[in-house]
């Protein structure tokens, strides 16, 4: 019996950071209860009435395939602060070339923490743009070992998501918590936030929650469709990468 409940409960909560309903390589997290609504001002975000059309680079992942350096600082500017992230190569080479390369061709601009689930992680990498999304959904890279020896699912460490064996996309998530589980279900830290970083990934707003169907938050579904008209219109106080750079 006990072999049977730990088995329920890690299919669980692999179901937590994997597939949405639409497609195989969508993320999606484990069942939270929903927070309330808060009585707060909708944060100010960069993306203009009207959007604009996707650079050229956005479309075409085949080009976006440099080799990282072996460490290299990215900073996320989001409507609650800078989250600087030390990226390290030799903890997940592909996942860190993957990274690397979308920050270079701006994919993680104007992109909204559209999943934020407190005590658990803050989930992103959605692009504004369905046209995007329809392209580098299906642009996967290969697994990388987890060594939990060199790097570990706890606190303020950011991980690709995944929905299977080498499905990994654009999607990454930072944990608020220590969620060294995840460490043997193929989930492989990329890098890890600057202490100083740590409340403004606090401060995120999860007022939303886990997604739909499982929750009353944004449905990725959609997301991948409508992108950030769906999301401003229908959850106008998420928070948002407003710019990733290479620092």
């Amino acid at each position: 019996m006990k072999t049977t409940l730990s088995r329920l409960c890690a299919a669980a909560l692999l179901a937590a950071l994997t597939g949405c309903t639409t497609t195989k390589s969508d993320a999606n997290a484990k069942p939270a209860e929903a927070a309330k609504p808060a009585a707060s001002e909708a944060p100010k975000t960069s993306t203009p009435a009207a959007a604009a059309a996707p650079a050229a680079a956005l479309l075409n992942p085949a080009g976006a395939t440099a080799t990282a350096p072996d460490t290299y600082v990215v900073n996320l500017k989001t409507t609650k602060g800078d989250l600087v992230i030390d990226v390290n190569r030799s903890w997940a080479p592909n996942g860190a070339d993957r990274f690397y390369n979308l920050v270079k061709v701006g994919y993680y601009d104007d992109v909204a923490f559209f999943r934020v689930v407190a005590g658990f992680m803050a989930q992103t990498g959605i692009n504004g743009n369905g046209q995007v999304n329809a392209i580098w959904r299906e642009a996967r890279i290969k697994d990388d070992p987890v060594d939990p020896a060199k790097a570990s699912n706890k606190r303020g460490y950011v991980t690709f998501a995944t929905s299977g064996p080498d499905s990994r996309t654009t999607q990454f998530f930072i944990n608020f918590a220590d969620n060294d589980r995840l460490d043997g279900m193929g989930f492989s830290p990329i890098g890890k936030l600057r202490e100083a970083s740590l409340t403004v990934l606090d401060a995120l707003n999860a007022e939303y929650g886990e997604g739909a169907p499982r929750g009353a938050g944004p449905n990725q579904g959609r997301i991948q469709s409508e992108g950030n008209e769906y999301l401003k219109r229908d959850f106008p106080r998420l928070d948002y990468i407003q710019k990733a750079t290479i620092q």
